[in-house]
């Protein structure tokens, strides 16, 4: 049950829900804290410490997804009003691992398994599986490798990083044997049909002080510092209101079903989790062809945490609080690695650095008027 928030100014405060944070993604999200406090009327408070915040209304900008409403609840955290995010009962919940349905009745699954969810998502998400145990994952791999090559997502991994592309038996069994197994009995495993000339689309909502926005859009890629495609930013269309303002807007069809898939794995993560919610919701959706050259579309996964469209989203709630008769915009992140490529025009610069990890890397967000629709 939502609990009354406490009156007053609201403290933002980002709170690091991961064992490690990325340098870049720190100062990004020291950013988004100050945008989110301007736009909420509050006070941007930095890094979330372990003190008492007395009384005082508190709004989070958690790092993940939140577990469990008890830890949650102890953050001040008690409705989708208290965060830039979500709340998911079970850990599996917010990975790829809920895209996917178990390889049959006798497949092993933990405690708070869905199978109402992968039965209400069946028809909007790509052919694949999702495994908790070796032996689960022999059988959906051999499964899937009847059709075509698979590839293997650890649910954990981001931006692309970590999967690998299997066609035979053999490469699957390889490919189990080099995988890092640690949290696969909690956490989970997917094997699903590869496709190749792959689109993917970002999907979204985000509420923030009242307001509601809600984009399709496509993501791009881009070589890293190793030369590895990664996730290179997003271009987004942003309406005013829910998915039915957005729908409203005179979008190419692959958006249109793009929304559509999207909202059917939404509504059904809000019916089969009950003490789930979030503020934050991203969809990747992946439309291409598998060996066969039969042409598949699909929810990949979903976000309840910030992730790379975020400036993007911001960007577009600060650009219909300033002006309250706008309804679309347009809102694109780009992201650069090391130092040739020329910064985009018109874009705001919101990161410039060399990160440990990754390199030299540049973040920018770019807000434009949407059409006349």
């Amino acid at each position: 049950m939502d609990l009354p928030r406490a009156a007053g100014v609201p403290l933002v405060l980002v709170y690091p829900a991961r064992e490690t944070e990325p340098e870049h993604e720190k100062q990004i999200l020291m950013r988004l804290g100050e945008r989110l406090a301007a736009l909420l009327r509050g006070e941007f408070g930095g890094l979330y410490q372990q003190q008492d915040y007395g009384s005082r209304p508190r709004y989070l900008i958690p790092t993940d997804t939140l577990i469990g409403l008890q830890q949650a609840n102890h953050l001040g955290v008690y409705s989708d009003a208290d965060l830039f995010g979500g709340v998911a009962p079970f850990s599996f919940m917010p990975t790829k691992a809920i895209t996917h349905a178990l390889h049959g009745p006798q497949a092993w699954a933990p405690p708070g398994w869905s199978r109402d969810f992968s039965a209400a998502v069946h028809d909007s998400v790509l052919p694949g599986y999702t495994v908790f145990s070796i032996d689960d994952a022999r059988l959906a791999g051999a499964q899937l490798l009847k059709h075509g090559s698979a590839r293997i997502k650890p649910v954990h991994a981001t931006a692309g990083r970590g999967q690998q592309r299997v066609s035979t038996v053999a490469e699957l069994e390889s490919a189990l044997r080099d995988m890092d197994t640690t949290r696969l009995a909690d956490c989970g495993l997917v094997i699903e049909e590869n496709l190749v000339d792959v689109i993917t689309y970002s999907v979204g909502q985000v509420r923030v002080a009242g307001m509601i926005a809600s984009y399709v859009g496509t993501q791009r890629l881009t070589q890293d510092n190793q030369g590895e495609w990664v996730y290179g930013g997003s271009d987004l269309i942003v309406a005013r209101g829910g998915y039915d303002a957005l729908m409203t807007l005179n979008l190419e069809e692959p958006f249109k079903v793009a929304v559509a898939k999207a909202r059917i794995y939404d509504a059904a993560a809000d019916r089969c989790f009950p003490d789930f919610f979030a503020s934050r919701r991203n969809y990747d959706v992946a439309s291409g062809r598998n060996d066969s050259g039969e042409f598949r579309c699909g929810v990949l996964e979903q976000s309840w945490r910030t992730g790379g469209a975020s400036s993007a989203e911001v960007a577009a709630l600060e650009a219909f609080a300033a002006d309250p008769a706008l309804q679309a915009v347009k809102a694109t992140t780009i992201e650069l690695f090391g130092t040739d490529a020329p910064a985009p025009t018109g874009a705001i610069q919101t990161y410039n650095g060399s990160d440990p990890q990754i390199g030299q890397l540049r973040k920018y967000v770019k807000v434009e008027t949407y059409g006349h629709h």
